[in-house]
């Protein structure tokens, strides 16, 4: 398969180390996710040539030809178009992501007091679940009964990388109850950070600091030499992640239009 920037190549094979399927094009991309339909980025096109992402009308139509039953439309970029009139013209919002990456191990920052840290275990992917479906009630980004779904597969997909150890997730617990978490999955000699999150009343105790630590030993004591984060290019955690020692490499845009209603 054709080379991707690290963001882009560190997502695909994720995807591929839990059962998607990315079939390679001439100048793009295209992954299904059977097992979790309702994921959008396991469903998508990932446009491959830099020249071609002006043309939304033929990227659109590529979309739909590859998943006639997908309601929403997400289209991976591997730069911002300059047409960015013709993706509005569909209903498509562009968003730029940072990818910083690392050769040098990211160092755990001190846990602060009050909290235990762990790799999930047991009930702890029940919390988890529970505190992504509790978000989504509360920002009603996505129908509750499709995101339920979604929520189930990836809880799946992340319980099977952790049991075969190629990925790991770990929490940080306030009197038993989960605050805050993250993952990594080893892709290669690379790890990716996936989803770091902290309750709103825990935030700015350096929890994710201290846990993005421990992440990254669990994967350089499993051989690997890079470590590669994703955040949305206005996100202030990527000032967190810079603290560390993460620098920006080439960034990547999302193209994506919700499901109606």
């Amino acid at each position: 398969m054709r080379s991707c920037p690290p963001g882009w190549a560190t997502d695909l094979a994720i995807l591929e180390h839990t059962g998607s399927v990315v079939e390679d094009h001439d100048d793009h991309l295209v992954v299904r996710t059977a097992a979790n339909p309702d994921f959008h980025w396991g469903n998508f096109l990932l446009v491959t040539d830099d020249e071609a992402v002006d043309d939304a009308d033929r990227w659109v139509t590529a979309f739909r030809a590859a998943h006639p039953e997908a309601t929403w439309v997400a289209i991976g970029l591997p730069r911002m178009p300059v047409a960015g009139d013709a993706w509005l013209a569909h209903g498509i919002e562009l968003e730029l992501e940072d990818v910083l990456s690392t050769t040098t191990l990211p160092r755990s920052t001190p846990l602060p007091g009050g909290y235990t840290v762990r790799r999930f275990t047991g009930r702890d992917w029940d919390q988890d679940l529970a505190r992504a479906i509790a978000e989504n009630d509360h920002a009603r980004e996505e129908d509750p009964v499709s995101f339920l779904r979604f929520a189930r597969g990836q809880l799946q997909a992340r319980q099977d990388l952790s049991a075969r150890d190629v990925g790991a997730w770990f929490g940080a617990f306030a009197d038993g109850a989960l605050v805050a978490d993250l993952g990594i999955v080893r892709c290669g000699a690379t790890a990716r950070y996936q989803d770091v999150t902290t309750d709103e009343e825990h935030r700015g105790r350096g929890l994710a600091s201290h846990l993005l630590g421990v992440a990254a030993q669990w994967a350089a004591d499993r051989g690997c030499e890079q470590w590669v984060i994703v955040t949305g290019a206005t996100n202030p955690a990527g000032r967190v992640y810079r603290r560390l020692g993460f620098e920006p490499d080439a960034g990547t845009v999302q193209a994506y239009r919700r499901p109606p209603g």
